[in-house]
């Protein structure tokens, strides 16, 4: 299982989200270029990193995200904002390892599926979930999807993953996202990437079992120091294959 240590930004800062409240962010007192750096030197493989401020159509930190892209040392799976796919196509040229995509996807289907095959393995499709309904634009507006409907209409796309937000719970609530990414999971071809369900090592672990699930992302704990990263890592790989003993 891939750990994708998170990295949101807003107004050049580091962020977290409350239940997806864009209006009201917990700001970390770190620099993201560093963060992003050391997060490749102990060992991730991914950095997932989120522009809130593309959300809106602001672009204040398009030169942060460049800077990351050039200097972390590994593959970012960048989201916020894309509603196109010329702008799709344009991070994708300027490094980007992959484009997650939420109301573009909603609203456009065709063009998304499209857009991941002419992208094979680097378009990631974003399903945030609150009160049973997919919602889009920021997290604003409900659709008439389901989660389970939606994800079906791309079964056929090669997308990389899809990322599954729970919007309505909160880490304090990860037994209830536990159960619905892994309900999700079991209905699709598509690997999946849980996002916002880890509030302790003991979650690592038992995500690592669920079939489907490739990975998970990780945000608040590591800035709230809840655990190391180095830890989270060591727990999500593969576990040794028993070698048989001759005698």
């Amino acid at each position: 299982m891939i750990v994708y240590p998170m990295i949101e930004l807003q107004h050049g800062r580091c962020v977290s989200l409350n239940r997806g409240r864009i209006e009201d962010p917990m700001i970390w007192h770190v620099d993201p270029i560093e963060t992003a750096r050391d997060y490749a030197a102990v060992g991730a493989e991914w950095i997932h990193l989120t522009d809130f401020d593309a959300i809106d159509g602001n672009d204040e930190n398009s030169n942060l995200v460049e800077s990351i892209i050039r200097s972390a040392g590994i593959p970012l799976q960048l989201g916020g904002g894309f509603r196109t796919a010329a702008g799709v196509e344009r991070w994708i040229d300027k490094g980007a390892g992959r484009i997650v995509v939420g109301s573009f996807a909603a609203h456009d289907p065709q063009a998304v599926k499209e857009l991941a095959r002419r992208y094979p393995d680097q378009i990631v499709l974003s399903v945030d979930i609150w009160m049973g309904q997919v919602m889009v634009n920021g997290w604003r507006t409900p659709t008439a999807y389901s989660p389970g409907s939606y994800i079906s209409l791309f079964d056929d796309a090669p997308f990389a993953a899809v990322a599954i937000t729970d919007i309505e719970s909160d880490v304090e609530d990860s037994d209830a996202q536990l159960g619905l990414v892994a309900g999700l999971a079991a209905e699709t071809r598509l690997p999946v990437i849980a996002n916002g369900i880890i509030r302790g090592i003991d979650d690592i672990s038992r995500l690592k079992y669920v079939p489907s699930v490739s990975g998970v992302m990780v945000g608040r704990a590591l800035f709230r120091k809840t655990f190391d990263l180095t830890d989270v890592l060591d727990i999500a790989r593969p576990d040794p294959e028993a070698l048989a003993e001759f005698i």
